[in-house]
């Protein structure tokens, strides 16, 4: 009579010696950690956890539950929204880089890799909350009256390139270059 292996629930070998090298009583323990993770992220309570979380994910998570952290809400310009944590002491460049993060999350989820230029998006669009604009990336939020269930929201807004200010003669330009491509072109008779 042939012995009978020893499985767990996902039905891997829990013996090192049956079975092919690959499972091992390592990749064993890593797959179970993989499928508890899994399970976890799947939870409804656990659903601000990004789905491949890092330890600042995790601690600003955590300082969120604890009052030390603020949850921003990110008003798009479709209308439709999305929240991102941060701690009490950032600044308009970590809401930035927690926009983008989230985002390219939101992205690769719908439609799997997805190049967003950020450089861009900044150049073309800033933030705004209480009517201000958020422009100096070093300030702190709180500064600009930001706090836990702040919203901020995309504006349209065009940087100048000499001077990285924001410049209304651009905008109009590129306004203006944008109604001429969109006229028709009369051609001339021979």
């Amino acid at each position: 009579m042939e012995a009978s292996a020893k499985t767990d629930d996902a039905g891997l070998a829990t013996d090192p010696n049956v079975g092919p090298p690959e499972y091992t009583s390592s990749n064993v323990k890593k797959a179970r950690l993989h499928s508890t993770l899994a399970a976890l992220l799947d939870d409804p309570v656990l659903a601000d956890v990004p789905k491949k979380p890092t330890l600042s994910d995790v601690d600003t998570l955590i300082s969120l539950e604890l009052g030390s952290a603020m949850r921003i809400s990110v008003l798009k310009l479709d209308g439709t929204s999305f929240d991102v944590p941060l701690v009490n002491s950032a600044t308009v460049k970590d809401l930035k880089l927690a926009i983008q993060k989230k985002t390219n999350e939101i992205e690769q989820s719908r439609m799997g890799h997805r190049h967003i230029s950020w450089k861009h998006v900044w150049e073309n669009f800033c933030l705004s909350c209480h009517n201000d604009k958020l422009l100096d990336d070093n300030a702190l939020l709180q500064s600009y009256g930001i706090g836990n269930n702040s919203q901020v929201r995309f504006i349209s807004y065009i940087m100048s390139k000499a001077s990285k200010t924001h410049s209304r003669r651009r905008k109009h330009r590129f306004m203006h270059s944008l109604k001429k491509s969109t006229q028709p072109v009369a051609i001339s008779s021979l």
